[in-house]
């Protein structure tokens, strides 16, 4: 699942007449840049949720088939239900089984094939990233090894914390409890770490937050100038 119906405040005026999403760096949107890296992959069934501007990302993707996948959408009319809520929405097309999701305003060259799996006692695992500037005190620590050999995470602790990539595998069963309407995802992980059923991996390679235009236009410049692939 692709996370697109954010409104993009902190980016404005550029997300007056676009979601977030469909900003451009590198020639390409945000949202085809993680398209390439699903088909790569070989994930090729996608959800992607809808609020400002869904209409948009439907004109411009389509049924998916020009850049490898199936896409299906999580319609949340005219005001997002946050993370938690929005992934909540979309469980009837996420089916049974454990499911990626990834933010639509990050760009990264994490390969989605090699995303966290999940050992029988996790609900979650997180891919965790070293903690940028703009947010240094990060979100979770990587604190012990569980049996299956994971990393566990927690937070609070002492442990050295670092950030939420916005990349994530999660079991359905995650959401137990939750009813329809909008809501955080940070409780849910805040619960299934204190139970010690989180998990996640530490990643180092490139990975941005596109949250305010100053970060967007360093990005496509770093993008046009060939300095990654």
């Amino acid at each position: 699942m692709i996370l697109a119906a954010g409104r993009g405040e902190r980016m404005r005026p550029l997300t007056d007449d676009r979601p977030k999403p469909l900003l451009e760096v590198g020639g390409r949107s945000l949202l085809e840049w993680h398209l390439v890296a699903l088909a790569r992959a070989g994930i090729v069934d996608v959800v992607i949720n809808l609020a400002w501007q869904g209409e948009r990302i439907r004109e411009a993707l389509g049924d998916g088939a020009d850049h490898g996948v199936r896409i299906r959408y999580s319609d949340e009319g005219d005001s997002a239900l946050e993370t938690g809520g929005g992934i909540f929405r979309a469980l009837p097309l996420l089916g049974a089984a454990p499911f990626l999701v990834v933010n639509g305003d990050i760009w990264t060259d994490h390969d989605f094939a090699q995303s966290p799996p999940l050992d029988a006692g996790a609900l979650a695992s997180l891919v965790l990233v070293p903690n940028p500037s703009h947010h240094p005190q990060g979100d979770f620590g990587l604190v012990a090894r569980a049996e299956s050999g994971f990393d566990v995470l927690t937070t609070p602790g002492d442990a050295p914390r670092h950030t939420y990539s916005g990349i994530g595998v999660y079991r359905p069963e995650f959401f137990e409890g939750c009813t329809d309407g909008r809501f955080p995802l940070l409780p849910l992980l805040r619960r299934a770490g204190a139970a010690g059923r989180l998990r996640g991996r530490l990643y180092q390679g490139l990975w941005c937050d596109v949250g305010t235009p100053q970060r967007l236009r360093e990005l496509d410049e770093r993008l046009a100038g060939g300095a990654v692939g």
